[in-house]
């Protein structure tokens, strides 16, 4: 039980981290114009034109969120989970790409975001690999 509800509490938090970051660059620091709904299907064409339009910067933004989600999301997993740090770390790690996978299906950004794939799964295997470090575990 102990492990599920890390994974969980990891899962939680990493999303956190996640759309605080998007919305900041979608409230602040590259504003989304008014009224545009990213969740409402009838605003797709509208979404994705907005994002044809965001500078090399607002994706970089982009990416530090998505990755950020799993790498502090795989960390806290590990570190209050019990036995398998890395296992839950890489749980949070799946999980989070499966949803970066699904929206990159949904909204088309440049190809050079596909880099960030791969690091869904080997930022929480290094934390997950620290948490286990640090408990003598190797």
């Amino acid at each position: 039980m102990r492990n599920v509800l890390a994974t969980l509490a990891g899962l939680v938090v990493g999303m956190v981290f996640n759309m605080g970051l998007i919305e900041l660059n979608m409230s602040v620091l590259h504003p989304a114009p008014e009224g545009l709904d990213p969740m409402d299907p009838e605003q797709q064409e509208a979404f994705q034109a907005y994002v044809d339009s965001l500078p090399a910067a607002a994706f970089l933004v982009i990416m530090a969120a998505h990755l950020g989600q799993a790498l502090i999301g795989g960390w806290l997993a590990a570190c209050l989970g019990g036995s398998r740090p890395v296992l839950l770390a890489l749980i949070v790690g799946a999980i989070s790409l499966a949803g970066g996978v699904m929206m990159m299906r949904t909204v088309t950004g440049p190809p050079w975001m596909m880099v960030e794939l791969p690091l869904y799964l080997l930022l929480p295997y290094l934390a997950g690999r620290r948490v286990a470090r640090s408990r003598g575990g190797g």
